[in-house]
């Protein structure tokens, strides 16, 4: 599709329509598919002969998700896995051995450190662990094996911004590879591809979908990394997107525009009231001016996003007593919803990592992760005031 916005992608990009000319995207619901010929058959499987397969690796439902998520993150390539780990999975097992070194930012997801620390330390790819807005804690972490920096930007759950195109240069001066997680801004708020990363990570699980309803995941990049490395991970291994699960995606991705800013608006002026409340520690939103990286926020992203996290005086006790409160709002590990969410990261989310990795990347016992969804501001301060008073 020739040069568009953002809004218009979202809506229009990577469809194909079949000889009935439907208007909504087709749902290919086959696990293989019927060739003219054994020799048409054999060019396909060698894939001398462009076309479908089988939908481990070929459906068209699912291409028209990588094609429109492509556009939307200024990408050559996509491909869609099962969820946002697989998609962190296949990105490790398409682009390092044993031996390889990682550089990840210490504040990720706790099940990325799970994998990377532990499933992939089994065979024999070693993690260290740093700052995300420190650069010169990952300057001084590169070794001659280190293949790959991994960050999430803005971090779960404290939001701390790490500076993308800074940390692309000392990636490019190590001749390592940078992987930035963009789950909580998405295409929309930030496209790490033009700040210099060679790979982009998703949860389409999360806003990409939008409602909470199914599971999915992506990996984006030039064709050299995405094509010749992890689609063929994908094919031999199968940790394949349904075609319903990219449909329902692709139905997502069409308001992903309006629900972006929306909810980072709402996010936002909750992020104000909470700062000023009187049982609130401290609040954590790159929106606000008193965010540590506000200023590098507002150069790197469009908004601040949906997330929030803010510590209750009282530990654990109080932040267990605000979300225990809440009648509106749902207590579910998941965010990315039009419905508000809300959690204990320390006993949920980041709840199998030690004690110590939590501490380091400064996860308290007071500490409540809020993804706002689309709910009355109003609603959700009265929600969480029930439990703050």
């Amino acid at each position: 599709m020739e040069e568009k916005e953002l809004a218009t992608l979202a809506v229009r990009a990577g469809q194909v329509r079949t000889q009935f000319n439907e208007h909504a995207e087709a749902l290919f619901l086959t696990s293989s598919f019927v060739f003219e010929s054994a020799e048409q058959a054999a060019g396909r499987f060698t894939g001398g002969d462009a076309g479908t397969v089988y939908s481990r690796f070929t459906n068209p439902t699912v291409s028209m998700l990588q094609d429109r998520l492509a556009a939307l993150e200024g990408a050559e390539s996509c491909i869609a896995t099962a969820s946002g780990m697989s998609a962190i999975l296949a990105t490790a097992m398409a682009l390092l051995r044993a031996g390889d070194h990682i550089v990840c930012s210490s504040a990720v997801f706790g099940a990325t450190v799970q994998l990377l620390a532990g499933i992939l330390g089994r065979f024999g790819v070693e993690t260290s662990f740093v700052s995300p807005t420190k650069v010169e804690e990952w300057q001084k972490a590169v070794r001659p094996s280190t293949k790959l920096f991994f960050l999430e930007t803005p971090s779960n759950p404290l939001t701390e911004v790490s500076d993308i195109a800074a940390l692309a240069e000392v990636a490019k001066k190590a001749s390592a590879l940078l992987a930035v997680d963009n789950v909580f801004c998405t295409p929309i708020l930030q496209r790490p591809l033009e700040l210099g990363a060679d790979l982009v990570i998703h949860s389409a699980t999360k806003h990409l979908d939008g409602q909470g309803r199914v599971l999915g995941g992506a990996v984006l990049g030039r064709k050299s990394l995405v094509m010749d490395h992890v689609f063929p991970f994908l094919r031999t291994a199968g940790p394949s997107l349904s075609p319903f699960n990219a449909w329902v995606i692709l139905k997502g991705l069409e308001t992903l525009p309006l629900r972006m800013r929306a909810q980072s608006e709402a996010a936002l002026e909750l992020a104000r009231w909470l700062e000023g409340h009187k049982t609130v520690e401290r609040v954590h939103y790159p929106g606000l001016d008193s965010h540590p990286q506000h200023a590098l926020a507002r150069r790197q992203q469009r908004a601040g996003g949906a997330v929030l996290s803010f510590e209750v005086k009282g530990g654990r006790a109080a932040a267990w007593r605000v979300i225990d409160s809440t009648r509106l709002i749902s207590i579910t590990g998941n965010l990315g919803d039009v419905k508000t969410t809300i959690t204990h990261p320390a006993t949920t989310t980041h709840g199998r990592i030690s004690p110590e990795a939590r501490a380091a990347a400064g996860i308290t016992e007071g500490l409540v992760r809020i993804a706002v969804g689309l709910e009355s501001v109003s609603d959700l301060k009265a929600d969480l005031e029930r439990g703050l008073a």
